[in-house]
């Protein structure tokens, strides 16, 4: 499953907060947006709510970007072999 996600850093928890009008999930995370622990944040937050080990959980696009596409592979894959 990929999901586009527009997250918000430095919030206080984690928590998905809405939905925008053309589908992007809104999101809000703790964790500052340096030296990617905002996107290891959301990568492990993923892999909780969905079940899955966070390795199933990457960052696709938008790296550096407020808006990520992530992908989320079911368990007994893992997004190296998707």
């Amino acid at each position: 499953m990929t999901l586009r996600v527009k997250i918000i850093p430095r919030s206080p928890r984690n928590q998905i907060t809405g939905e925008l009008s053309d589908g992007t999930v809104k999101i809000r995370i703790a964790a500052p947006p340096e030296k990617g622990k905002a996107n290891e944040a959301l990568c492990a937050f993923l892999a909780d709510r969905y079940g899955v080990p966070k390795a199933n959980v990457k960052v696709v696009s938008g790296h550096t970007s407020t808006l990520k596409l992530v992908r989320i592979s079911p368990l007994g894959t893992t997004t190296e072999s998707s």
